[in-house]
């Protein structure tokens, strides 16, 4: 059965370049690849390679007003109704997925961010049913894009994953937040949470982390180095993997997937 993994952090730090690529580099190592995209800016698309053109006809999960009164028995919004916690969710994977690049399959489920959503409604009743049935019942390697900061914590949409990685850059805001991420996930019963140092252009930064990974009581899971090739596959709205695949940071981001393996397939 394949591993899942949640990749989480700050804005910006770079999570949704990582999880994208880190979903190519392990189907092209043979496993069978679900990239599932929980983040509001819904961006992974364009790390794995899929084309504006495709995924502007993908509408996210959360906002299927008629999948979600259809499933739950109330209207998307209506707070305070009654309707089904545990929808049934075992088709929408399949019904609703787009294959892109090395043949990775994307979901994309979107989450609730309007004012007052939070967990007790219709739409992430069906968001949570959905993403805990990928973690639980397929036999997939699954890639969680999650939103930034800590608020998916409080809805439960990561837990059970095998591993959270939260990515970090250097920077007192980027551990903080980290800390607060990790105590959370492992409150959710998260089995196991890594950092991943990204856009590091020094040893000094290295240490920065290495000594703050320490003190909160975390191990880094990979080093990736910060990489113009990054900035420019953004620019020309290219996959990294496709633009630069002898980059540095793919390099990088290809021994964070080595290391995965290693941790939670071998």
């Amino acid at each position: 059965m394949g591993f899942k993994v949640a990749v989480a952090g700050k804005g910006g730090v770079g999570k949704t370049t990582i999880a994208g690529t880190l979903a190519r580099l392990l189907a092209r190592r043979g496993f069978d690849v679900f990239a599932i995209d929980v983040d509001p800016s819904m961006n992974l698309h364009t790390s794995l390679g899929i084309s504006k053109t495709v995924a502007r006809s993908i509408t996210p999960i959360s906002e299927m007003s008629d999948l979600i009164e259809e499933r739950t028995g109330a209207k998307p919004g209506s707070m305070g109704s009654v309707f089904i916690l545990n929808p049934k969710v075992s088709d929408l994977p399949d019904k609703f997925m787009i294959v892109g690049p090395d043949g990775v399959k994307l979901l994309v489920a979107g989450t609730v961010v309007n004012p007052g959503g939070g967990c007790m409604c219709p739409s992430n009743a069906l968001v949570r049913a959905l993403i805990s049935h990928l973690i639980l019942k397929r036999e997939e390697v699954v890639i969680l894009d999650m939103e930034a900061g800590v608020e998916h914590l409080g809805r439960g949409t990561a837990k059970n994953v095998d591993a959270m990685l939260i990515v970090v850059e250097p920077g007192v805001r980027s551990i903080s937040l980290a800390e607060k991420i990790k105590d959370l996930a492992l409150g959710l019963g998260v089995k196991r949470v890594f950092l991943v140092g990204n856009k590091i252009s020094s040893e000094e930064e290295k240490y920065f982390i290495e000594e703050a990974a320490s003190k909160i009581g975390i191990n880094v899971a990979g080093w990736i180095p910060y990489d113009k090739n990054v900035i420019e596959a953004d620019l020309a709205d290219k996959a990294l993997l496709d633009y630069a695949p002898d980059s540095p940071a793919v390099q990088g981001i290809t021994k964070l997937q080595e290391f995965l393996v290693k941790e939670l397939y071998t």
